[in-house]
């Protein structure tokens, strides 16, 4: 095999047409060993193309040989042609020594077009011929985990810790633990990260473990874990925000206004970032921040209604109704799929005196808020005050049947028949 050492030598050294020219006298003439070595360890430096036309090659004496056809199907796999690949896995005999490695690596497949029935059915198979191979129980679990199905993934788990704590790179421990936070079983979630932790220190499993505690209310745990992960990574973007919200939860809101500050300048493209600091800025009183905050969460995604609203809301305890009517002009949503913008219009165009335009926003904002109480006092008032008494009786007969007893209702209405009298 000193040609097959020979080609990979040169392809290292950079010599890729000395070893094109000697990979095709191994392909025109080699032996079915060396071309078999050949294409394996291509494979493995990632020359997919040249490994596959050996490995055809190889096919056309040994058709039925699973080995090949194990070989062909996970170099398919990589070149991502994975209806192929079923074709090729498909043909191994049930007799041949590899058809369990094969039933593997169909269930992949399989699972990754979401024929999960299909899938199980592989991995069920592989396990009957191959039951003392974790790695099967492992691929269950991943199944399972997809579906949804957490009691029968959690059994294909333990079944794996009882042999080993990692496989395939993956901590097993961790992988529970994932999939009881993703449950909401985060109290037994948190007595698997303990484990994973002690296992192995690795900070996308720390990050879950601060995650997981913050979702079962441990929110000092939480601090303490995000701040880990800062300490290992502080370019870890994913922290800032649950970092805050540990800090918010504990009434730490100057921490937690610092922390989103930090975070922005991590991250300045993160548009949560901006809208949860415009929030601890409000209660911190610093209105000015907050309006910024706001503004900049809003520019990075101006279909982001729910930054809109709160700045319409800053902008009305200010007395800013004409930066409430440019904010909804200027935002990617259309009025009537955020009804709470037509009240808003309405509101703002009421205070700034333009009574037509609050009139059309009072009416389209109708069809949404006509059990609304508060948007009935405030179209009844409008009405009432424009001179629009029958309109205005109509409301105000609305609210009473839900409030019989209001007296304000009453006397109102009582003022208007009198009136019309």
């Amino acid at each position: 095999m000193d040609r097959v050492n020979k080609i990979i030598n040169m392809i290292e050294n950079g010599q890729h047409k000395e070893a094109l020219n000697e990979y095709n006298v191994i392909l025109n003439s080699g032996p079915p060993e060396e071309k078999f070595q050949l294409s394996e360890e291509l494979f493995q430096l990632g020359f997919l193309e040249e490994a596959k036309v050996l490995i055809e090659n190889l096919l056309l004496s040994y058709p039925e040989e699973g080995e090949l056809l194990v070989l062909l199907g996970e170099i398919l796999v990589e070149l991502s042609d994975d209806e192929e690949a079923i074709l090729v896995l498909e043909k191994v005999s049930e007799e041949d020594p590899n058809f369990g490695q094969s039933l593997l690596l169909l269930a992949d497949l399989y699972l990754a077009q979401g024929l999960f029935e299909v899938s199980e059915r592989k991995l069920q198979r592989a396990k009957e011929l191959l039951p003392n191979e974790v790695i099967i129980d492992f691929a269950l679990g991943e199944l399972y985990s997809e579906q949804g199905e957490i009691t029968k993934a959690m059994n294909a788990y333990e079944t794996v810790l009882e042999e080993q704590n990692e496989l395939a790179g993956v901590n097993i421990f961790q992988r529970i633990a994932d999939l009881l936070s993703a449950s909401g079983a985060f109290e037994d979630a948190l007595v698997y990260y303990d484990k994973a932790i002690e296992e192995k220190l690795e900070i996308n499993t720390l990050f879950g473990y601060a995650f997981t505690a913050l979702q079962a209310g441990y929110t000092r745990t939480a601090i303490e874990k995000f701040e880990e992960v800062r300490e290992l990574d502080p370019e870890y973007h994913s922290l800032y925000l649950h970092l805050a919200l540990s800090y918010e939860r504990e009434d730490e809101l100057e921490k937690s206004f610092r922390t989103i500050q930090e975070g922005i300048r991590q991250d300045d493209f993160n548009k949560e970032l901006f809208f949860f600091g415009g929030k601890i800025a409000i209660k911190l009183g610093k209105m000015d921040e907050a309006e910024q905050y706001f503004r900049e969460a809003i520019a990075l995604d101006p279909g982001f209604t729910e930054a809109a609203l709160m700045l319409n809301k800053l902008f009305f305890q200010q007395d800013k109704y004409e930066d409430v009517i440019d904010l909804i002009s200027q935002l990617d949503v259309e009025e009537e799929s955020e009804p709470q913008f037509l009240w808003d219009l309405a509101v703002a165009y009421q205070r700034l005196e333009q009574f037509s335009d609050a009139l059309d926003k009072y009416v389209s904002a109708y069809t949404f808020f006509k059990t609304n109480e508060t948007f009935l006092q405030d179209y009844g008032y409008f009405l009432m005050e424009e001179g629009k008494i029958e309109q205005a009786v109509e409301i105000f007969k609305q609210l009473l049947k839900n409030d019989p007893t209001n007296e304000e209702y009453l006397e109102l209405l009582e003022r208007f028949s009198n009136d019309g009298d």
